[in-house]
């Protein structure tokens, strides 16, 4: 059989033409790599090193603090970093915005990297997280048939085999630091926090998914 060789990139990083980026700044001043960085001389470029797979990481519409029309913007409080965890996932069918050059086509930007990746016979793999997802989840691209997680969760049992969540039923949501930021009552944190206080070091931006 023969063996893979696994190209793993932050696609946000790849292609950012911003020289010196002001630490925690916004897009403007951090800078971001767009889909179409990926240039079929660039793909060429990294095959030609024996990679057989690209591991393209942060496709998946993430919380961010960036401001676009048509998008709902996330609590500073549940985002971390103003670029946001590419694990805080805010819609499974989408992708994320920042790595468009054109906002609305962003799926298409997406798609039409996928085909020039395979075009230079590479593989494409991308993060899948099934396990926790940005305490401000909502999809925008969801089936009509698809309710959004949570919509139909009792928050009143903290676990219910039909519910999408594990709550904390009996407090609020208390974060490690200042914030007006209110859940209530509290779901579990993505890191297996089961109790309405997670510390700086856990995965607060984050729910637990009830599997």
């Amino acid at each position: 059989m023969s063996k893979f060789a696994i190209y793993q990139v932050l696609t946000r990083s790849y292609g950012n033409s911003v020289r010196h980026p002001i630490p925690n700044g916004d897009i403007s001043q951090g800078g971001c790599g767009k889909f179409n960085d990926f240039t079929p001389k660039a793909l060429k470029s990294i095959k030609n090193f024996g990679i057989t797979h690209i591991w393209y990481t942060g496709i998946i519409r993430h919380a961010s603090t960036t401001r676009y029309a048509n998008i709902p913007k996330n609590n500073i409080s549940i985002v971390k970093g103003k670029a946001g965890s590419p694990y805080a996932i805010t819609d499974y069918y989408d992708v994320h915005p920042d790595l468009a050059d054109n906002i609305e086509n962003r799926m298409f930007e997406f798609e039409k990297l996928v085909e020039r990746t395979h075009n230079e016979g590479l593989n494409v793999i991308i993060d899948f997280i099934p396990n926790h997802l940005s305490r401000e989840y909502k999809s925008l691209k969801k089936p009509s048939n698809i309710d959004d997680f949570g919509a139909k969760d009792n928050p009143l049992l903290a676990f219910n085999p039909q519910n999408n969540y594990y709550y904390i039923t009996n407090d609020n949501l208390h974060l490690p630091f200042s914030s007006d930021f209110i859940e209530s009552p509290a779901k579990a944190s993505g890191n297996d926090i089961f109790h309405s206080y997670p510390k700086q070091n856990d995965w607060y931006e984050t729910i637990k998914l009830n599997y």
